[in-house]
């Protein structure tokens, strides 16, 4: 099961994750980026605990279609952003394979120096 701590841990694990809080009106809500750009997105104090995650759109619709703990992005591109509920009731593979992949989705992004830097296997 998901709580705040593990949740935090988990995206802090990849390499070049940071964790920041660039919103001075939401000071609260917490950010997971790797080269500036945001793979998660939550409010680590919130009930119950909620992450935005980056999704391939058509797996985006599957996930939401197959889990009602999973929706369209709050206040995100709805198409590429998920919110998760994580209450225990997601298998906890599933959500982190969904967190790497909002990760990879990132990272597959950036310059691929930047890639190399980061030790990143799907730069192969």
């Amino acid at each position: 099961m998901f709580d705040a701590k593990r949740l935090r841990a988990v995206c802090l694990d990849f390499n070049g994750a940071v964790e920041e809080f660039p919103f001075p009106r939401h000071p609260e809500v917490s950010t997971f980026k790797v080269g500036g750009k945001i793979f998660a997105l939550t409010t680590l104090d919130a009930v119950p605990l909620t992450v935005s995650l980056k999704c391939d759109p058509e797996l985006a619709e599957r996930l939401r279609a197959a889990h009602p703990e999973i929706v369209p992005g709050h206040h995100l591109n709805k198409r590429h952003w998920n919110t998760v509920t994580l209450a225990g009731t997601l298998d906890d593979r599933l959500v982190l394979d969904m967190i790497e992949d909002s990760y990879d989705l990132i990272v597959a992004r950036l310059p691929r120096a930047r890639q190399l830097a980061l030790d990143w296997p799907g730069h192969a």
